[in-house]
C-alpha cells in the first residue's frame, strides 16, 4: 500500500470508532485522531512521504517491526510505545484495521473510570 493509501484507510477506521475525535493540535498538515481527549494516532510525513503513528505495547511494536521493514520507531514520539507506518508492499488493509484499533483500544485502557463509563455508552449505541 502507498502512504496516502494507508493514511486514508488509516482515517477511515479511526472516523468510526466511538468518540473518536479528529483535532489538529499540530498545525493543519498533522491530523491527529484522539479518544476522549487521548491521541490515538497521528498522520505525518516524512521527506515527502505519508506516515501514519501508533501506539502499541513496547513488546509488540519490536516484533512488528522485525516483521515489516516499513514498520519503524514512533517519529516525533517516544520510540518505546509507538510506531511509524510507512508505505509497504507488505502492509494490507487488514494489517492497517488490527493496528489502529489496537492503539484506539491501548488508548482507551487509560482513560479514567468516568471516561470508560461515557465510552461504554457510545460503544453499546454503535
Amino acid at each position: 500500500m502507498t502512504g496516502e493509501e494507508i493514511r486514508t484507510l488509516a482515517f477511515k477506521i479511526a472516523s468510526h470508532l466511538p468518540k473518536s475525535e479528529l483535532d489538529y493540535p499540530f498545525g493543519e498538515d498533522v491530523p491527529v485522531f484522539k479518544v476522549m481527549g487521548k491521541m490515538f494516532m497521528l498522520g505525518s510525513e516524512l521527506h515527502g512521504k505519508k506516515l501514519i503513528n501508533l501506539k502499541v505495547e513496547p513488546d509488540h511494536s519490536e516484533m512488528l517491526r522485525d516483521l515489516y521493514p516499513s514498520i519503524q520507531v514512533g517519529y516525533h514520539m517516544n520510540k518505546r510505545h509507538w510506531i511509524s507506518v510507512y508505505e509497504g508492499e507488505q502492509i494490507s488493509a487488514d494489517l492497517i484495521q488490527d493496528l489502529v484499533e489496537g492503539s484506539y483500544e491501548l488508548v482507551s485502557k487509560s482513560l479514567t473510570k468516568a471516561q470508560k463509563q461515557v465510552l461504554a455508552v457510545y460503544q453499546h449505541i454503535k
